[in-house]
């Protein structure tokens, strides 16, 4: 999965390439020149005394040491600049995918995954290239150039090279065989302790009311511990690597050396050849000892590669119709038909043949026990996740028919958990409206009931917000959350039970301020709390993700009895009267 990765994203640097490629040809045959100067400058110079040769091959030297190092810089520079760039490039494709995932397929993969592949798996994939074009490249040049040149120097003593070059190929293959399960494990463990951690820092207080300190600190030691293991697996492989490359190198110079004294010995080798002989031994094994160390880095590289690949070739579940229908008019009417939702590999829907109307100016209330479906139902309407059964229309259009963008563009959806953005109050608000004035974010501000607390917050409109809003109460956090919406100024209001961390007065005051500015306007409430819906036109109950109610609040007092109970629960008979 790596090679098909870097082939597609490559492609756009070809020219580059080329350059890292010439330039690593060209130092690398500079390097392989120099020892049969050195021997040249011995056989002809230093044994016979000729001080002017040695000079003269010694500027030469000179000129092709100065020609190796300008390549080698270049063909650093290019290549480094080439492997960011494709870091970037896979980062944004990564980022591009995730953000069109419906929640079934992050939920598929886990927020923990998700973020090591796009940090850690893509530096795993980024490195490879630099240690490619920085070494790999070059490795393979002066092996081969090695062994042409040995073979020019002494071709009964390169014999020996076919015994050498093979012994430290079978170590090396032995070693790295065994590796490649470990990266793919060690990568498993490093998503484990992401999502341990963000649980951890998430629910830190739950953890810290229940004096569960203890019990979470040897959960994260477990874990890391299992990370701890497989990187000394992992480790202790690599550290065996380079000592047995050593050893074949050491041992193969030894052999040279031997067999070499015995030829100059016997006069069929002069000394400046053996010196050059030894080079090139070096040369050559030191480029089966980078490749050795670029293969030590490959395994994992596959392994994330292939995790990266995963992401990338996830089909959303949601996606735009190729030819997307065009609505003519932008009335907000939203009309639920026999509307079914399972999840993949459920028995059971979590919502079935469920059937509901909200036009503008009215208010429609969704009202039904934990876990009825009723915040499934609401995400069906702005196609967060797709019907399995039925339909749902916006201005008498399929959604599914539409395209995503333009049909969130009419909806103003503020969500169960009101998250918040690190920035500034105005940035938050200005995600329902980029170029919305100061005097528009007041004014929403007006209407969800939180101008008064963002005026005492130091620099008001610019005042900081931290990620998540964790710097605001969950009130704040839910009004500001209404004010981005309310800014928007949309067709349709989608609003899931966003109104539960408010006191009954608040409540009471920011719906009244609602009607205001949704008489054009659909608005569909998902609450627990019976005053906040009991004044709408359309109440829909559901039970265990069926209908079993519609009508008004007088009704289904008569005629509902889930409602009823729900009602009951929260209210004397006499007030819900």
């Amino acid at each position: 999965m790596l090679i098909p990765l870097l082939r597609t994203y490559l492609r756009a640097y070809q020219r580059p390439i080329v350059l890292v490629i010439v330039f690593q040809l060209v130092s690398t045959i500079a390097s392989l020149y120099l020892p049969g100067l050195n021997a040249l400058i011995i056989d002809q110079g230093v044994v016979t005394g000729d001080t002017g040769y040695i000079v003269r091959t010694g500027v030469e030297m000179l000129a092709v040491t100065a020609v190796q190092i300008t390549c080698s810089i270049a063909a650093v520079y290019y290549g480094a600049r080439t492997a960011m760039a494709l870091g970037r490039d896979l980062r944004d494709s990564v980022f591009v995918t995730v953000d069109s995932f419906a929640a079934q397929e992050v939920g598929r993969f886990g927020a923990p995954s998700l973020i090591t592949r796009s940090t850690n798996d893509i530096q795993q994939v980024q490195m490879v290239v630099l240690l490619t074009f920085t070494i790999m490249i070059a490795a393979p040049i002066m092996c081969v150039g090695g062994i042409i040149m040995a073979l020019r120097q002494d071709v009964y003593l390169s014999s020996l090279l076919v015994l050498i070059v093979p012994t430290l190929l079978v170590c090396v293959a032995a070693i790295i065989s065994r590796m490649r399960p470990l990266f793919r494990s060690m990568q498993a463990k490093i998503d484990l302790i992401n999502r341990i951690l963000r649980e951890q820092i998430g629910g830190v207080r739950v953890i810290r009311a229940f004096v569960k300190d203890t019990y979470e600190q040897q959960r994260f030691d477990g874990a890391s511990t299992d990370l701890m293991d497989v990187s000394v697996r992992v480790g202790r492989l690599m550290a065996l690597m380079f000592p047995t490359v050593m050893l074949v190198m050491n041992v193969s110079s030894v052999a040279v050396m031997w067999v070499g004294g015995h030829r100059i010995a016997s006069g069929d080798m002069q000394i400046g050849t053996l010196t050059a002989f030894l080079s090139y031994l070096l040369q050559i094994l030191m480029s089966v000892m980078m490749a050795t160390f670029m293969f030590v880095m490959l395994p994992r590289a596959e392994v994330s590669a292939e995790r990266i690949a995963e992401v990338l070739d996830t089909v959303p579940s949601v996606r735009a119709p190729q030819v997307p229908q065009v609505r003519t008019r932008h009335t907000g009417v939203v009309e639920l038909r026999d509307a079914s939702f399972s999840y993949p590999g459920a028995q059971e829907p979590v919502l079935h043949a469920a059937n509901l109307m909200a036009r503008p100016g009215e208010t429609t209330a969704i009202v039904g026990s934990t876990g009825s479906g009723k915040s499934t139902l609401l995400n069906l309407i702005p196609r967060l996740v797709d019907v399995t059964g039925g339909a749902v229309l916006v201005d008498d259009h399929d959604v599914r028919s539409l395209d995503p963008t333009d049909l969130r563009f009419s909806i103003g959806l503020v969500p169960q958990r009101a998250y918040l953005f690190g920035g500034t109050v105005a940035t938050n608000l200005r995600y329902g409206k980029a170029d919305a004035t100061d005097d528009e974010l007041w004014a929403a501000l007006e209407i969800a009931q939180a101008r008064e607390f963002v005026e005492a917050m130091p620099g008001g409109l610019s005042a900081a917000i931290a990620q998540g809003g964790t710097n605001v109460s969950g009130g704040q956090r839910q009004r500001l959350a209404i004010a981005r919406a309310v800014v928007k100024a949309p067709d349709i209001y989608l609003f899931d039970d966003s109104f539960s961390a408010l006191d009954y007065d608040t409540d009471a005051r920011l719906r009244a301020a609602l009607s205001t500015i949704t008489a054009q306007s659909s608005v569909i409430i998902v609450a627990q709390r019976i005053s906040t819906v009991r004044n709408a036109e359309r109440i829909l109950v559901l039970d265990q993700g069926t209908v079993v109610g519609t009508g008004t609040h007088a009704a289904l007092m008569a005629t509902c009895e889930t409602y009823r109970e729900i009602v009951l629960s929260q209210l004397s008979e006499e007030e819900a009267a």
